[in-house]
């Protein structure tokens, strides 16, 4: 899965790195994204602009927005047939930039877990793979949500956890964005680990244990002997 995730790049970087996309001026570095919190996104709506959405898809049908925090991730292996996702599978689809992501792993002979700093080892911001939808509220207001997309891990990841995160490469984002409806067949192949020769990890300390903890602090390397 993806419970917490990093996009600490400057303005400039990110503007490089998903080039023909223009993106909010409220933009600033984060370095603890939660759950439920606004994240950027870049939907496949055609108007090539990035924009604030919520982490946590709301269904166009739900009765209410609670729905978000149970579907902050969605497997890829059944979009097509889980009503949540399936509509936004065909139809919604987004990139969800980012610079790293956070996984705990057990430490040995106690209750305690590590977190651990991933990244690609260039250093390069990439993105998620997401859906996203449009949810009205009975006053009118409409809330973006997204979800990020998960499959089964890389042979390095699996030591961490049985999930990961769909990172898409570069190559595949225009197909990705694609606004035209599309089959899970042609879709699905889009969605598979990406390479461990590529990432990086390093433990970090406790405090992105709090999502109240958006610092940069959250990154720096510790020794875990």
């Amino acid at each position: 899965m993806c419970g917490r995730f990093t996009l600490s790049v400057s303005a400039d970087e990110l503007e490089r790195a998903f080039a023909g996309f223009t993106f909010p001026a409220a933009y600033a570095p984060r370095y603890n994204i939660a759950p439920t919190q606004p994240v950027l996104a870049l939907p496949n709506d055609g108007l090539q602009q990035a924009d604030f959405f919520l982490w946590g898809l709301i269904p166009s049908w739900a009765k209410d927005p609670s729905l978000a925090s149970r579907l902050i991730n969605a497997r890829g292996e059944s979009l097509a047939e889980k009503p949540a996702f399936r509509g936004a599978f065909k139809y919604r689809r987004c990139l969800i930039p980012a610079n790293g992501f956070y996984e705990w792993a057990a430490r040995p002979g106690t209750k305690a877990k590590i977190p651990y700093f991933i990244h690609l080892k260039n250093g390069a911001p990439f993105a998620f793979a997401g859906l996203w939808e449009e949810w009205r509220a009975a006053d009118g207001s409409v809330v973006r949500s997204c979800t990020i997309i998960t499959t089964a891990p890389n042979e390095w990841l699996a030591a961490l956890h049985n999930r990961m995160p769909v990172i898409l490469p570069r190559e595949d984002y225009e197909a990705w964005l694609d606004p035209t409806p599309q089959t899970p067949e042609r879709l699905k192949r889009l969605l598979r680990p990406f390479p461990a020769e590529q990432m990086e990890m390093y433990p970090v300390s406790n405090l992105v244990n709090n999502p109240a903890n958006d610092r940069q602090e959250c990154l720096t390397p510790v020794s875990r002997d």
